[in-house]
């Protein structure tokens, strides 16, 4: 019986290296190490590994968001034999010289273990052109792992030497999926691999534009960002498909019929083509006609399909229930950053686009929408420590701004919440040790829960800061955060009753008490009444921090298991520096923030996490929808 291929055995376990610790190499090696999984990184020059660690420590937190795994840990190593030593998959990154990656994976051979996977990242090399001096054996575990510059891009190719063991690549697809990076296979070797040839086909006819004076770089860019980008237009697809074009019968453009492009379209145009240019027909209009034209494939028009069979038509997704986003720009990551960068701004629902809605904040931290008026309700921290913090409305376009409590009253609004049975605004408010309410025209300011007359210096034990707060009046209950020191497993989450009578103090509010503890930093609060569901994010330290959290509330609105931090549950995590949420109950989702620049979409479960935006320059905050 022929022996297939096995997957390293215990690979979970074992190390992936990475020999050339330069740009790309050690971008790979924060990628592995994002997975989970240990990385060494294997380079001659001592910079140039000092440098990689670096990057590493500085970004995998970043990549980490992607994967939703605790970083693996990495180190670099000098000799290329400690570097090998138990490794499942090593990937050469070493420079664009053919003699080199010949020797480096002929010193592989003897170093590496047997069943250790050996892959080029090399975008000039097919991996067939660097085992000359390798055994067959180890001819069939090598093969060609692409990668462009992550982590602006995730794409990975994989490619066949010519030997390599076919069962490999649905195993590294997995692999490199665990990765979040988004692999695809060539399914024979190809010089330029997949996307690099298409690449040189839109640059060579670009440049043929431009040459002949047919239009100029700018025109071409607008129109490529019209067809393809906000149309999303698939090459494939648009071959195969149907198209609304101007009905011959109709005297106005703006008449249109629906017209079948399809392949025979596709292969009258493209003969054109080649008769025009004298271009050969082989390989575009021949092929057309030999394996779809007179096989009767079509395209769409027709029941046999066309580069796609009629089964893998897409299915268009009815996004029009999916709310649109507001979302807060601390402004603390800006090109030019500082306490008045702050902005908000308005995310399509697939977060594909935005417009900034309003400029020019000072530290918004706190969001929510008030449907029944049509407004949005902010606070702005203000300078941190100083009393200059301030609640803002405004109708949801930015236009008619009013102060609902003005800088100088209070010190730092973190989160708010509306009761928008009773028309009230909640807000706690972090440095001041403070949980406030006051009325959505913001009369009526009453302090709920002060920290400050507990002991002497309250604003300097940050165990008294308040930050997230949520309100239930189904339950009769508000809830909030004291976060704790930060990454001090302190973090504790307190509710008390909604009413309050008037006799009684702040700092003694009716049945407060604390009902979950030791957490690792709770920040922002949700609660669904439905469920009697308490959800909060949380930015302590890994490997339960910077998660999404909930726990099970009873019918007075208290967990069921009260006190300590075993009682509840983590949805899911992998954040960097996880701030706001937002419950969407009529799709079953949760929309999160963190102050990595991320804009975040699960299921209620924590399943399914999609990061929906992500801005170099943006540290995000509070987060509603529309």
């Amino acid at each position: 019986m022929k022996q297939t291929w096995q997957p390293p055995r215990e690979y979970r376990s074992r190390p992936v290296t990475i020999l050339g610790a330069g740009v790309l190499g050690r971008r790979l090696g924060c990628i592995w190490a994002s997975a989970g999984y240990s990385v060494r990184l294997r380079d001659p020059s001592e910079q140039q590994r000092a440098d990689a660690i670096a990057y590493i420590q500085e970004n995998v937190q970043s990549y980490s968001t992607k994967t939703g795994c605790a970083p693996g840990s990495f180190e670099a190593f000098e000799d290329m034999k400690e570097a090998a030593a138990d490794a499942w998959l090593i990937i050469e990154a070493v420079p664009e010289k053919i003699e080199l990656k010949i020797a480096t994976f002929a010193e592989l051979e003897t170093t590496a273990p047997e069943d250790c996977i050996l892959a080029s990242n090399s975008s000039s090399y097919k991996t067939s052109e660097m085992i000359s001096k390798v055994t067959e054996n180890t001819k069939k575990r090598v093969l060609n792992m692409h990668y462009y510059m992550p982590p602006q891009c995730m794409i990975v190719e994989l490619m066949t030497d010519g030997h390599t063991s076919p069962e490999i690549f649905p195993f590294m697809v997995e692999r490199s999926q665990e990765a979040a990076t988004v692999p695809f296979v060539a399914r024979k070797e190809s010089t330029g691999f997949i996307f690099n040839r298409l690449w040189a086909a839109v640059k060579r006819e670009i440049l043929t534009i431009i040459s002949e004076g047919v239009s100029v770089p700018e025109e071409i860019d607008d129109m490529w960002r019209e067809m393809f980008i906000k149309g999303e237009t698939l090459p494939c697809r648009m071959m195969d498909s149907k198209f609304l074009s101007p009905n011959p019968a109709m005297n106005d453009l703006a008449d249109l019929t629906i017209e079948d492009i399809g392949l025979d379209t596709v292969a009258f145009i493209e003969s054109h083509y080649v008769k025009e240019r004298g271009l050969s027909a082989e390989k575009t209009v021949d092929f057309l006609k030999t394996h779809y034209l007179d096989q009767g494939k079509l395209g769409n028009k027709c029941s046999l399909g066309g580069l796609y069979s009629l089964d893998d038509k897409p299915i268009a997704k009815d996004l029009s229930r999916e709310p649109e986003i507001l979302v807060l720009d601390v402004g603390l990551s800006a090109s030019t950053p500082n306490t008045s960068a702050g902005q908000i701004l308005k995310v399509t629902s697939d977060g594909k686009s935005y417009e900034t809605i309003l400029k020019n904040q000072a530290l918004p931290d706190g969001l929510a929408v008030d449907r029944a008026s049509g407004r949005m309700v902010w606070t702005c921290m203000g300078v941190p420590g100083k009393p200059d913090g301030a609640v803002y409305s405004a109708k949801l376009d930015g236009s008619d701004i009013m102060t609902l409590v003005a800088p100088g009253v209070v010190n730092t609004p973190k989160q708010l919440a509306l009761d928008h049975q009773a028309q009230k605004v909640y807000f706690s408010d972090r440095e001041g040790c403070r949980v406030y309410r006051c009325s959505l025209n913001g009369s009526d300011l009453e302090i709920l829960v002060d920290n400050n007359s507990k002991d002497q210096g309250s604003q300097d034990n940050v165990s008294n800061w308040c930050v997230g707060v949520a309100v239930s009046p189904a339950l009769g209950k508000f809830y909030w955060t004291q976060k704790g020191p930060p990454k001090g497993g302190k973090g504790r989450i307190f509710c008390a009753d909604i009413a309050m009578p008037k006799s009684q103090s702040a700092d003694l509010h009716n049945k407060s008490r604390c009902i979950l503890s030791d957490l690792p930093e709770p920040i922002d609060l949700e609660v669904d009444e439905e469920t009697r569901t308490l959800y909060w994010t949380d930015r302590g330290e890994i490997p339960w921090g910077n998660s999404l959290n909930k726990t099970s509330l009873d019918e007075a609105g208290l967990p069921l298991s009260a006190g300590s931090s075993g009682t509840h549950e983590i949805l899911t995590r992998g954040f960097n520096e996880a701030i706001g949420l937002k419950l969407d109950m009529p799709n079953s989702h949760i929309y999160l923030t963190d102050l990595g620049g991320s804009i975040y979409r699960c299921d209620l479960d924590g399943s399914n996490k999609r990061k929906l935006f992500s801005g170099d320059y943006r540290a995000f905050t509070g987060i509603a929808l529309l």
